[in-house]
């Protein structure tokens, strides 16, 4: 069991938009913490109710009505695999929009809550889980999915608010986050190099119409590289437990195993809040925390 500078088992919290982003991103790191002894939970803000099939094969009669229903039972089987916690925000999906110009969003929705208020329920699972590390997406929500960007800001609303004793006292004893993180793997340096690598060993190239809409930004924002290649296959087996979402033929799987262990074997973060001492880049989200005790609740030692 890994543990932080004063003996606590070490805690990290991914906070997700909806029932499949635990699974597609950071799947691997999450099952290389489970087999080192960290307790890891799953906070999902949203059931997915306004998802579309996206797999074929399940796009079959009745199952769009219940959409919700299937995508709880597909979380309960990818939680399994993964060996975590999860708990549920209770948001409503939002849906993305398209058209030009964008509908409304639904009333009621994720995306349209006060965000103050809507991180009330994620302070409440931060002092009760009480995670040395929290992940989350970026400012632009990893991609402009409205409850992605939402889910970015009750991230860092919460993680602000849940060390500040005046703040949502209903909620438990303040807590103090060490460190935040934002998933970052879908970067074009990624993809590159495994578009490479398949050519080096024979394989055509899979992403160059991908890369032909993407530049280089992500890129310049790694710090953290974690080395996971080894529980990828565990990351697999999470996504095609969300059957609606996860075509077993499609994009999540064009790149055999072997290339993708060889050509990167890292899932990518940046660090853009810390209480720690930091030595960048780094290959472990955990890094400074068993070496040092962290007691203040009232500032932060790096932060972007």
């Amino acid at each position: 069991m890994r543990v932080d500078a004063a003996g606590r088992q070490l805690r990290l919290l991914h906070v997700h938009a909806h029932p499949d982003d635990e699974s597609s991103k950071g799947a691997a790191t999450t099952a290389l913490y489970v087999s080192q002894g960290v307790r890891v939970m799953v906070a999902t803000c949203t059931g997915g109710e306004r998802g579309d099939i996206l797999n074929p094969k399940m796009d079959t009669p009745g199952n769009q009505e219940n959409i919700a229903f299937l995508r709880a039972r597909e979380m309960d089987r990818a939680r399994e695999i993964l060996g975590v916690e999860q708990v549920w925000l209770g948001f409503v999906d939002s849906g993305l929009p398209e058209g030009d110009p964008l509908p409304p969003l639904p009333d009621g929705c994720f995306a349209v809550q006060d965000v103050n208020e809507a991180a009330g329920r994620l302070v409440k699972v931060l002092r009760e889980f009480r995670p040395h590390v929290v992940t989350t997406y970026d400012e632009n929500g990893g991609y402009p999915h409205p409850d992605h960007i939402m889910t970015h800001k009750i991230t860092m609303a919460a993680v602000r608010d849940a060390a500040d004793p005046t703040k949502w006292p209903e909620h438990g004893e303040p807590w103090q986050v060490v460190k935040v993180y934002y998933h970052m793997t879908f970067h074009r340096r990624r993809f590159e190099k495994l578009d490479e690598v398949l050519h080096e060993n024979g394989h055509e190239r899979v992403y160059a119409e991908r890369l032909s809409r993407m530049d280089d930004h992500l890129t310049q924002r790694l710090t953290t590289f974690v080395p996971c290649a080894e529980y990828f296959h565990v990351r697999d087996d999470a996504l095609r437990a969300h059957a609606t979402q996860i075509d077993p033929d499609g994009f999540w799987f064009a790149v055999p195993l072997a290339i993708q262990k060889l050509g990167w074997p890292t899932e990518d973060y940046q660090l853009v809040k810390s209480m720690v001492p930091v030595t960048l880049p780094e290959d472990d989200l955990f890094a400074g925390l068993d070496t040092h005790f962290v007691d203040r609740l009232d500032t932060w030692f790096y932060s972007i």
